[in-house]
């Protein structure tokens, strides 16, 4: 599947009613895709409205892979713990990293890239 086909494919674009209290029904099947519970995060952009998870990152769903690594490498007791703490700040910093860029992104700040910008070849 040529990129640009594999992008259209992943937005799965989907017309919705809006309710005379302005509400919407977010379709199961992008609740899963997305992990969406609780909350979104709503943005406006170029005249659209993004519709994103929130990433709660108090939530660590990364400490298993992390323990799981640290096991492998042979880490235990004490320096396994601080391994651990090292690592878990990591990948904290990355996440939050990741969520400032999107929000220039969403905000016009910085550039979008499309899967093909980000796959082409040279």
């Amino acid at each position: 599947m040529k990129t640009l086909e594999m992008e259209k494919y992943l937005m799965k674009p989907k017309r919705i009613s809006v309710s005379s209290k302005r509400q919407i029904t977010i379709p199961i099947e992008y609740c899963k895709e997305l992990n969406i519970t609780n909350e979104v995060e709503c943005i406006i952009k170029d005249n659209s409205i993004i519709i994103r998870p929130v990433i709660n990152t108090s939530q660590n769903n990364f400490a298993d892979l992390i323990l799981e690594d640290l096991i492998k490498e042979g880490y235990k007791g004490k320096e396994l713990l601080e391994k651990f703490k090292e690592r878990n700040k990591q990948i904290k910093y990355g996440i939050n990293k990741i969520t400032e860029e999107a929000d220039k992104v969403a905000e016009n700040e910085a550039p979008y890239y499309t899967l093909e910008d980000t796959f082409k070849e040279d």
